[in-house]
């Protein structure tokens, strides 16, 4: 899908057909393609001159964060956060967002619809022009890192209701939601650190024509991309210890059920060993009160009492 865009007094309008772009005064217009066709990306190849390749950049989920300098257009490829079904569950991952910056025109490129862009459909961006091509790209990237933070702050939300839960927690299913919340914050990681070196490419090309505001906008989205990698640095560590502190009471729970099984196994050995003992085929004079009247029960009692005396041992010895 591909819908055009230009702002005009501070308000955005949609255009209608493609073929506007040419038309005097069309000059700095925003052409939103999301999960284009090959079709769509040959026309743009053939209005605008931007490789075919380099159109669908973005919707390679493999392709790594980068800044092209072209001859008559800059491909910036980062990554943004976006939603998926896990396991019946809306889990985090990352996807790439494709930024071409050509002589009038910007082109964005994604694989599917992401709110990060909705913001602009809205004009809800503070001095959003879609002629100020490269202010448009920090703004971009200030919601894809706002984007990242707020993300960060479900993941951690989800992370403290594993922590309060956690002695009811007995199910594999709930160890593979906490793995997938730490796999969540290393793709995380990997993207962020990917943005901050395109941000820090596009902080040292000269070729790309920076107004004292765009430079001050830019210094903002690298601190908001570093305060977003410090979060997850610091959330991967505190579900490391999460993670741990789980396997550690797991543990405890298997050493728990171990030791009791252990004391009932005593426990139940001594009158098996006993009975065991009496009904083997020996000469009846070598076996206490075999021949004693009421036998039966005076063994039964001293089955008994020394069950009772293992048993109190092995409560001093806090086996039970």
């Amino acid at each position: 899908m591909m819908r055009i865009f230009r702002t005009e007094n501070s308000v955005v309008h949609e255009l209608k057909d493609i073929k506007e772009l040419h038309h005097p005064g069309r000059e700095g217009c925003w052409i939103e393609m999301t999960n284009p066709s090959s079709a769509e990306a040959s026309r743009i190849e053939l209005e605008l001159g931007v490789d075919h390749d380099d159109v669908m950049a973005a919707i390679d989920p493999e392709e790594k964060n980068r800044v092209d300098l072209q001859e008559d257009y800059t491909l910036i490829l980062v990554d943004i956060p976006s939603r998926e079904v896990r396991h019946s569950k809306q889990r985090y991952t990352t996807i790439p967002l494709g930024l071409i910056l050509t002589e009038n025109h910007i082109v964005t490129v994604c694989s599917e619809e992401t709110p990060i862009l909705q913001y602009f459909h809205h004009n809800a961006v503070r001095g959003f022009s879609t002629k100020k091509k490269l202010r448009f790209v920090y703004q971009i990237m200030l919601r894809v890192s706002l984007s990242y933070q707020r993300a960060l702050t479900v993941i951690d939300k989800a992370r403290t209701e594993f922590e309060e839960n956690i002695e009811k927690i007995t199910e594999e299913a709930d160890l593979i939601s906490l793995h997938e919340l730490e796999s969540t914050l290393v793709y995380f990681a990997t993207s962020l650190r990917g943005n901050a070196n395109v941000l820090n490419k596009l902080a040292r090309y000269g070729q790309l024509q920076q107004y004292p505001e765009d430079r001050e906008l830019l210094d903002d989205v690298i601190i908001e991309n570093q305060q977003a990698i410090e979060m997850t640095q610091i959330y991967r560590d505190i579900i490391d210890g999460t993670r741990q502190l789980i396997s550690t009471l797991m543990d405890n729970r298997l050493n728990e059920v171990m030791k009791r099984l252990t004391s009932i196994t005593l426990i139940l050995a001594v009158p098996t060993m006993i009975s065991g003992m009496y009904g083997m085929n020996v000469d009846t004079r070598w076996m206490p009160f075999a021949n004693t009247f009421q036998g039966f029960w005076i063994i039964g009692a001293i089955i008994i009492v020394i069950c009772i005396i293992l048993l109190w041992i092995l409560k001093r010895m806090k086996m039970l």
